[in-house]
């Protein structure tokens, strides 16, 4: 009887392979345009974050929280856009095997968050907090924000002007030009 029930048993637990089904509509194309940008630093950086919810219940007599703290990692990318260089902005003296190039001032091109990486560590919703939905949408744009804040304070724009003088000359210099002058739109 015990291995009756056994095999039985057996027989309607669930499947090894998995039940879920994905179905989805074809992709539609809503805008596409071009993009000129040199990307030359990316951060990869970690950061937890907490947020609250604090609730008044009770006609205020009792305060209550809905919580979560939040360990989101992503990248902040900079760069120069350079579909702001006009052709004003280089001259090339071939006799002196020259190339004077103006460019804009660095920035972040890009800030994402890595989805995969990215996790709820802890989610704390008091007896009385209504929890909140939109927490964790908020703690993401919150990291998002201080992810970029931060790669500006650690000298990711410094590192991006480094970065793209580095790569315009290695560009140039196989074209011919001995000497590349690079100078900054936000440098005067």
């Amino acid at each position: 009887m015990g291995a009756g029930a056994f095999f039985v048993g057996r027989a309607s637990a669930p499947s090894e392979s998995p039940s879920t089904h994905v179905r989805s509509t074809p992709g539609l194309i809503t805008a596409i345009h071009d993009v000129a940008k040199l990307e030359t630093t990316v951060f990869h950086i970690e950061k937890v974050v907490e947020v609250t919810d604090a609730q008044s219940r009770l006609w205020g007599l009792v305060k209550a929280n809905d919580a979560l703290l939040l360990v989101a990692v992503g990248d902040v990318v900079a760069g120069v856009d350079l579909e702001k260089v006009s052709p004003s902005d280089i001259r090339a003296n071939e006799m002196e095997h020259l190339v004077s190039v103006r460019l804009p001032a660095p920035e972040i091109l890009a800030s994402t968050i890595d989805e995969r990486a990215t996790h709820v560590y802890t989610r704390s919703t008091e007896l009385l907090a209504a929890r909140n939905e939109q927490l964790e949408g908020e703690a993401r744009r919150a990291a998002e924000e201080q992810m970029r804040k931060g790669a500006i304070e650690e000298g990711i724009l410094d590192r991006a002007r480094a970065g793209a003088e580095k790569t315009l000359r290695a560009l140039l210099r196989p074209l011919g030009y001995d000497r590349v002058d690079i100078d900054w739109g936000d440098r005067g």
